[in-house]
């Protein structure tokens, strides 16, 4: 059955945060927030919503900087701000107990979610969200280390904000790219188009380094929370390779992984076996 799903707009400390939501047909259904990545917004959730929406409450907001979200003018984009609107976000929506799907630059924000309010977080869905120095390519290292300032570092950032960085980022390490429908490097492309939005990726890109310093917090908060935990993770991602998603079993040793012959937006081909997944692991979640 596919998902009944609403749109809507929250205020969340002058920040006009668009989420949807999908409407189970059971209340008291599990939650599963889902955290989205760069470029990209709720929307690469989609079909997700679509095809688990009916069983489970499945909520994707938009980040200020990023989809249908309207931040202020003034705005400070920095990693722990987008936590700050995520939290409040939850707050408003008065959600208590929940799992995660943190993807990209969703576990950033998710795990600073996770460290500020460990008694939320019933679970976590782990897909190419990286959180161990193993797990940055040595492509992603040389862009953490951009700093503003540095001669060519804003142009390197902006490359990644064209129509063909967009498109790469859905493409690259997939097998069949036939299979990745434009739509989604498409809308990327004309959210990042809007006014500001790639002066905010800019301030986001050069704060980047801030999650690499928190790893090790992060992974002591793993180590003393131990939450039940899927990972599912695409080996031909060209930013957080595999090694990424295995060293999350040295934190979680009961941890479920799959690595699957996909890249990073592991959902836009591989739904039909990430799906089934993720339900199995939210109907273990249940008491």
């Amino acid at each position: 059955m596919v998902a009944r799903t609403v749109h809507r707009y929250l205020d969340v400390d002058g920040v006009r945060v668009f989420y949807r939501e999908s409407v189970p047909e059971r209340s008291g259904a599990p939650v599963l927030l889902l955290l989205h990545g760069f470029p990209s917004a709720s929307h690469q959730f989609r079909r997700l919503i679509d095809v688990l929406g009916a069983r489970y409450r499945l909520i994707a907001p938009d980040y200020p900087g990023f989809g249908h979200t309207q931040a202020p003018d003034g705005f400070t984009y920095a990693f722990d701000r987008l936590a700050d609107i995520v939290e409040g976000f939850v707050q408003r929506l008065g959600l208590s107990r929940f799992a995660m799907y943190v993807f990209d630059f969703g576990a950033p924000v998710g795990f600073r979610l996770a460290e500020r309010h460990p008694e939320w977080i019933a679970g976590l869905v782990v897909q190419n969200g990286n959180a161990y120095a193993e797990g940055l390519s040595d492509a992603a290292r040389d862009f953490i280390a951009l700093r503003p300032g540095q001669d060519g570092a804003e142009e390197t950032v902006r490359g990644l904000l064209t129509l063909d960085g967009t498109r790469g980022q859905y493409e690259t390490g997939v097998a069949g790219v036939e299979a990745i429908a434009p739509d989604g490097w498409t809308l990327d492309q004309h959210f990042l188009d809007l006014p500001g939005r790639k002066e905010a990726q800019v301030a986001l890109a050069f704060d980047y380094h801030s999650n690499v310093e928190r790893y090790g917090a992060w992974q002591a908060w793993l180590r003393a929370h131990t939450p039940p935990t899927l990972i599912v993770w695409g080996r031909g991602d060209p930013f957080f390779p595999e090694p990424g998603a295995r060293a999350y079993l040295r934190d979680l040793p009961d941890a479920e992984l799959h690595v699957l012959d996909t890249g990073h937006f592991a959902l836009e081909d591989r739904l039909p076996e990430i799906a089934p997944l993720i339900a199995a692991f939210l109907d273990r979640l249940q008491p």
